[in-house]
């Protein structure tokens, strides 16, 4: 029996679904900003790291990210005013992806 092998995850696409995870929980800016900086911290850790690489995923995480805040703007939009906990909810995670976005943003322009 041929064993099979897991594909490897991207360290982008890992990088995107540790945020978005920390996002959907609503957790504070600090700390999604502390984590960004985790993140870049392992990508230029790596072996063959090379910071114009890292740059380049800090791009394409950004542009993910920020079309994320658009989607959830638009999400937000259609939540119903009169369930209260639905709008804080709702609230609360794209007050969470908008730091997340920013987080990025701020660590590729220090590269």
């Amino acid at each position: 029996m041929a064993a099979r092998r897991r594909a490897a995850t991207r360290p982008l696409d890992a990088a995107l679904v540790r945020l978005q995870t920390m996002a959907a929980r609503g957790v504070q800016s600090t700390r999604i900003a502390r984590e960004v900086e985790i993140i870049v911290g392992e990508w230029l850790g790596e072996a063959d790291a090379d910071p114009a690489d890292v740059k380049t995923r800090l791009d394409e995480l950004h542009e993910q990210l920020a079309s994320g805040v658009v989607d959830a703007e638009e999400q937000v939009s259609y939540v119903d005013p009169d369930e209260a906990p639905a709008v804080k909810q709702a609230g609360v995670t794209l007050a969470a992806l908008v730091a997340t976005r920013d987080a990025v943003e701020r660590a590729r322009d220090t590269l």
